[in-house]
């Protein structure tokens, strides 16, 4: 007999609603939301502004918004964009 495919539930920690602080709310709002909205809201100004390397689609090039977001740093790759969330939220 075959094995019925398990469903996957959402981690209730990601749904939870979280407080940006003034450097994250600059970019997506001063609202608690859950973390996969932030990020969301993230890749959607980062789209909507052109700030993905073009020869590295990897790479966030950083404006003027998301500069304080990533320490002071020029660029910062898709991967480190969590780490840097998380240290804006509450």
């Amino acid at each position: 007999m075959a094995k019925k495919a398990a469903t996957r539930k959402a981690n209730p920690a990601l749904m939870k609603p979280v407080q940006p602080d003034a450097v994250l709310a600059a970019v997506v709002g001063n609202t608690a939301q859950p973390r996969s909205a932030i990020t969301k809201k993230i890749w959607d100004y980062i789209k909507k502004n052109d700030l993905q390397d073009p020869k590295n689609k990897r790479n966030i090039n950083a404006d003027d918004k998301l500069k304080p977001l990533f320490g002071g740093a020029k660029s910062a790759t898709m991967f480190e964009l969590t780490k840097y969330v998380s240290q804006h939220v509450k």
